[in-house]
């Protein structure tokens, strides 16, 4: 099979990793991760003017047109640099739930303000109980004059301190668990009775929990007919997982890089310690998991926009495994490869590991996509 990208597919990788390499040092990073945002406002208009927000979405809106291996293109390069710009939760997460599930009015509205990158979005679907279950939702949505009033709580919700649009998913009938029954809400942060309390998260990003007391919205708040947000959202969180092993895959391949330039550099009885067999096998495995995951990246990539079914379902939980493995394996031989050093604040290596163990635990680790994936299996 060809792997290789096209001509416009690699413009738009070679576009994003210029930028990054020019504008995302490590240090710089840092310095945005303390800031209120958390990220680099000047960065975030750079991939605006560059059009580079409105990759996903179509050329009505003012989008690119791209698929799958175009948001991959997109990522790899974002995971590279370590960037913290919410480009995953607003573009990729929240302007697909919106496309999918939106009417043309509310399209219109806020998919060109996504796509410009004057609007940011951020989803909110996680709760405290539900443990990588997007159908676990508790929060509350009962009708309430010609609208709805929400309570409930979310968690994590990554970026959704700073965004302008958070997208709630709150159930209007059934039980906790239920597939049915889970609606999807367009809210503004500055809503009476919207709460957010903010926090660092490991790999230097920003989230909130977000707790919602009475919330009024009205009927032009429900993106998609009322109770059937579940599918979208299953759908939408497939296209996430895709673009995070896309990322994923930019964050190993330079953790595999600075292990490498370490072991060459690193001397030890008067050699350096990428003469001892040991550690040359050791790299070795840490280049393999690396081959393994960006097969994977590009296998889920490729059904990241397809019709939804079975055969993607297990697409994407087999990939999001090897994923998961593969980041761990390469977070936790790198240190051991680089000794204390791979563990300390001041240096970059440890940042990209802390990334790495993120992603695992984002939509489902490791071990839940291989449940998953088993479940599939067996109805097969």
């Amino acid at each position: 099979m060809d792997f290789q990208l096209n001509e416009e597919q690699q413009m738009l990788q070679d576009t994003v990793g210029r930028l990054v390499r020019g504008e995302y040092s490590f240090e710089k990073r840092l310095e945005f991760s303390e800031t209120e945002a958390g990220y680099s406002e000047a960065f975030w208009a750079q991939l605006s003017e560059l059009g580079l927000t409105a990759v996903p979405f179509s050329e009505e809106l003012g989008g690119f047109g791209g698929g799958g291996v175009e948001v991959q293109s997109v990522m790899t390069e974002l995971g590279r640099g370590l960037c913290l710009e919410p480009y995953l939760q607003s573009v990729v997460f929240g302007g697909g739930l919106v496309a999918q599930a939106g009417n043309e009015s509310q399209r219109e509205q806020w998919l060109t303000g996504i796509a410009s990158g004057e609007l940011k979005a951020a989803v909110a679907l996680q709760e405290p109980q539900s443990f990588y279950d997007l159908n676990d939702v508790e929060t509350r949505a009962e009708k309430s004059g010609d609208g709805y009033q929400l309570n409930g709580r979310k968690a994590v919700v990554i970026g959704g301190h700073c965004a302008d649009l958070i997208l709630v998913s709150a159930r209007t009938s059934g039980d906790s668990r239920d597939a049915d029954g889970i609606s999807l809400f367009a809210l503004s942060p500055d809503t009476a009775g919207v709460e957010r309390r903010s926090y660092p998260t490991i790999d230097g990003a920003k989230g909130c929990d977000i707790v919602l007391n009475n919330v009024q919205v009205g009927a032009d708040a429900l993106l998609g007919g009322e109770g059937q947000a579940g599918a979208v959202i299953e759908y939408q969180s497939g296209r996430a997982i895709a673009a995070l092993c896309a990322e994923a895959v930019g964050v190993m391949e330079v953790a595999n890089e600075l292990t490498l330039d370490y072991l060459k550099q690193r001397k030890q009885f008067g050699v350096p310690i990428g003469k001892f067999q040991v550690l040359q096998h050791r790299m070795v495995d840490m280049m393999s998991e690396l081959e393994q995951a960006r097969s994977m990246a590009i296998l889920a990539a490729s059904v990241a926009d397809a019709e939804q079914s079975d055969e993607r379902r297990r697409i994407l939980a087999a990939a999001k495994n090897v994923i998961g493995r593969s980041g761990q394996f390469i977070s936790e031989n790198g240190i051991q490869s680089h000794g204390g050093i791979g563990m300390t604040w001041e240096y970059n290596f440890a940042h990209y590991a802390k990334r790495l163990i993120t992603i695992n635990h984002q939509l489902g680790d490791d071990d839940v996509q291989l449940e998953r994936y088993a479940r599939l299996m067996q109805a097969s």
